[in-house]
């Protein structure tokens, strides 16, 4: 830390420090005791690093620039050097110095710069986090720190014959005297002529970043009277250098160069924008509805059918692929969708771990709570839940780095930054306006201009799982941010209510035919639903769903303490019709031999081949409490 920054930042009014601690809040925890450790804090690689990546790519440029240009760094240079990166078409003079004041008092408000206009300078420690800022390489003294004076004395005497100071007998440092030599524009011009086509090309293609490559004995040295391959001719004339065994850099003079004078190509100071098709945003907001209750009765029908029958859990953790295609089937969904249902009602605490040793997947208390609550209330909290979750259910099915396959409710699927792009992800959707589904390619492309040291495959992973899962939550439909969605993803209590609207109104009765099925003429109440799904099984999903009564169903029904006569008057009540005469038989039949035969537990035995020892042994009191039977001889 500087004592001219720590100064700097001491000057600052409770406004700028306020701003700066809510732009950097990790700056404030815990609370410094004095601006000193403030300024110490801010200085730190870390604490650098995490402010970084919240700049766009404009900013983060201009910070860049800063990084490369000798301080103090007038405002009017960066303009200069911007105007040159800008393509043709993009803000004119007045527009881009706008864009860039705009820029620079984000990077003094965040810390990252400091000083006036016409001397600013990045904080202490930028330097070194930025790794090859603008896709630079390290200037020439770095990339040649390694080499031995007679190595460099023979360098600068190729590169220079004739010159006063080649042989090292000025007394000069030959890494300072190399570099002086390569920051000589008409110097460098000089070399690349020299080079084969071949050689040029490579400079090319380290010109503009990366600016390092591997490279098998690259330590060799080469004069450039005896240099044959187009890297050796590199490598002769210092236009690389070995920063290892088997890696060569461009040296960072070499490079401006190269380029012409620009630090950056094609530099937008605005973010890219968004395309794709135009829908009705009325229509959008239905299809998010009718997706939204189907979801929240997927989670529901999920942990009713886990209730009855649960899979168990595995001893690495998570449920096995057998169980997730068996729930697949049951809730007629895809496994990446019945992956989505599993890993949210596990996050929001419905279903956990738990019942015999082995363990089993079984529903919580907190889903007793949540099942009596609207539908739109139970739909909120599910969304919410997604929102926040660092579990990344797109990647069940997919194999880990010991091609071992992922399966749901595995620890393996956590993903630390998958809240963090959810939002950003949500974020640019509802930038895109009413009615417009934005491709994914145009999503991608806004949130690598408003993130860039935030880019990589994994995160693209996570930003075509955000898009996938938020369409079949029911936070977008048709590609397109729904009402509810928008205000959910702004943290809008009122997202429940928007829903409602668009919701059906449930209904209480189903219609009941001789064939043994029950017809639900439209979504059903909670209490409905739930013993059709225990007493019935699901034949047909659509506009009208279709269940059928069936031996095994209404057995099931008895199995959960409910008899005969409960059955039949539930079956009444809700019906539009008399109950038909073949489904009372059905009920009849089925209760009338329920219970006959009877399958416990013995935890524990006595044997004795002397009945009279046991006799005895029965009729002590010590043997009184419950469970102590004794079994006739066979």
């Amino acid at each position: 830390m500087s004592a001219e920054f720590a100064e700097w930042l001491r000057g600052r009014d409770d406004g700028q420090l306020r701003a700066l601690v809510s732009a950097r809040p990790e700056l404030i925890t815990p609370v410094p005791a004095h601006l000193a450790g403030l300024a110490a804090r801010a200085s730190s690689p870390s604490a650098i690093g995490r402010a970084l990546d919240r700049l766009d790519r404009f900013t983060l440029a201009a910070v860049e620039a800063l990084a490369v240009l000798p301080p103090p760094t007038p405002v009017s240079e960066l303009r200069a050097l911007f105007r040159r990166a800008l393509p043709d078409g993009d803000p004119s003079s007045s527009e881009l110095e706008s864009l860039l004041a705009e820029a620079v008092e984000r990077l003094r408000t965040m810390a990252l710069a400091y000083g006036p206009d016409d001397a600013l300078e990045p904080a202490p420690g930028v330097r070194e986090v930025l790794d090859a800022p603008a896709g630079l390489g390290p200037p020439a003294v770095e990339v040649f720190r390694h080499y031995a004076p007679e190595r460099l004395d023979e360098l600068i005497a190729d590169i220079s014959p004739g010159s006063p100071d080649s042989s090292g007998s000025s007394g000069d440092d030959p890494r300072a005297r190399l570099a002086e030599l390569l920051a000589a524009p008409e110097t460098v011009d000089r070399l690349v002529a020299e080079v084969s086509p071949q050689a040029r090309a490579a400079l090319d293609e380290l010109a503009w970043g990366p600016p390092t490559g591997r490279l098998p004995k690259a330590r060799r040295e080469v004069r450039v009277a005896t240099a044959q391959s187009p890297i050796e001719q590199l490598l002769a004339r210092a236009l690389l250098g070995a920063t290892g065994e088997e890696t060569v850099a461009l040296p960072r003079e070499v490079a401006l160069r190269l380029r012409g004078g620009r630090l950056h190509r094609d530099l937008s100071p605005t973010p890219p924008p968004l395309t794709g098709a135009e829908r009705p945003q009325s229509l959008s907001d239905r299809t998010a509805a009718g997706q939204a209750f189907t979801f929240a009765g997927s989670v529901e029908e999920l942990c009713e059918r886990w209730s009855v029958d649960p899979p168990g859990v595995l001893r690495t953790g998570g449920l096995s692929v057998r169980d997730l295609k068996r729930t697949s089937q049951l809730l007629e969904l895809p496994e990446w969708s019945a992956a989505l249902v599993i890993e949210v009602a596990f996050a929001a605490g419905l279903i956990a771990a738990g019942g015999s040793a082995d363990g089993e997947w079984l529903p919580t208390p907190a889903y007793d709570a949540w099942r009596v609550r609207a539908t739109e209330d139970r739909w909120a909290s599910l969304a919410a839940t997604w929102l926040a979750m660092d579990r990344a259910p797109g990647l069940v099915g997919e194999r880990d780095d010991r091609d071992r396959l992922r399966g749901a409710l595995h620890p393996d699927l956590r993903r630390n930054a998958a809240p963090e792009v959810r939002a950003t992800t949500l974020a640019v959707l509802a930038a895109a306006g009413p009615g417009l589904a934005p491709t994914p390619e145009s999503v991608r492309a806004r949130l690598a201009w408003e993130q860039p040291r935030r880019r990589g495959h994994h995160r693209d992973q996570l930003v075509e799982f955000t898009l996938r899962e938020a369409e079949q939550i029911g936070l977008t439909g048709l590609g397109v941010l729904s009402a509810h969605g928008r205000a959910l993803a702004a943290g809008d209590p009122a997202a429940a209510k928007l829903l409602a609207l668009l919701l059906p109104e449930p209904v209480d009765h189903v219609l009941l035919q001789a064939d043994l099925t029950a017809v639900a003429p439209g979504p059903l109440t909670g209490e409905l639903r739930r013993w059709l799904m225990l007493a019935a099984d699901v034949e047909s999903t659509g506009g009208a769903t279709v269940y059928r009564f069936g031996e095994e169903s209404v057995r099931r029904a008895l199995d959960a303490g409910q008899g005969a006569d409960e059955l039949l008057a539930m079956l009444e009540r809700h019906s539009a019709a008399p109950v038909p005469q073949p489904l009372r038989y059905l009920v009849s039949d089925v209760a009338r031999r329920h219970g006959r035969v009877r399958v416990g537990t013995a935890s524990a035995y006595i044997r004795c081949d002397d009945p009279a020892v046991l006799d005895q042994v029965l009729a002590d009191r010590r043997a009184a409490p419950p469970g102590c039977a004794g079994w006739p001889p066979r």
